[in-house]
């Protein structure tokens, strides 16, 4: 498995998911966006701003690990979270528009300026609390990904209870069949 290949992919498919998300959430009125259903943040708009402020907290991060990452040199234009639980925006159409170019960011960064030996070297860095550490930049890349999945899935127990169905969300169905590729 070629690790920049598997996190390509996994780019693609967190730009599945999250258009199918929002899919979703579209019906829903903004009452209903922002009730407080007891989940880690609350509401859904709750859950989708965090997953906003992981984003940007740790591409962040990310940025100063290689001056090849062109793409990432510009989120001090974006909005600096201060609490993982930081509402940045209010409304769903918003949010529409910050996922999709902050997931298109994500794609062009790891197709175009991360290289396979990034991946196995350390990247120091300070959580939000300031607590510094050294981890081994590839693992961290499996974290950011994992953990939007980890909150997609508590997005997705929350529409379903609004009995609305997002659709297949397994990883499977976006890694390559290669008996289909061969024949």
């Amino acid at each position: 498995m070629d690790i920049r290949e598997h996190f390509i992919l996994m780019a693609d498919y967190n730009i599945r998911m999250n258009g199918q998300i929002y899919d979703a959430c579209t019906g829903l009125s903004a009452d209903k966006l922002s009730a407080d259903r007891g989940a880690f943040f609350g509401s859904l708009l709750g859950a989708l701003n965090h997953l906003v402020v992981g984003d940007l907290l740790w591409l962040a991060r990310f940025s100063v690990h290689s001056d090849r990452y062109h793409s990432l040199s510009n989120l001090s234009a974006w909005p600096t979270p201060q609490a993982l639980d930081e509402i940045l925006y209010a409304d769903l159409s918003s949010l529409v528009t910050v996922r999709t170019t902050l997931d298109r960011l994500i794609r062009q960064w790891l197709s175009e300026e991360v290289s396979v030996a990034d991946f196995n070297r350390p990247l120091v860095y300070a959580n939000s609390k300031g607590v510094v550490s050294e981890r081994n930049f590839g693992e961290l890349v499996c974290h950011f990904f994992n953990h939007q999945t980890h909150h997609r899935g508590q997005i997705t127990t929350l529409l379903s209870q609004e009995n609305i169905d997002v659709g297949v969300t397994d990883f499977l169905i976006d890694i390559p069949d290669q008996f289909q590729h061969s024949s």
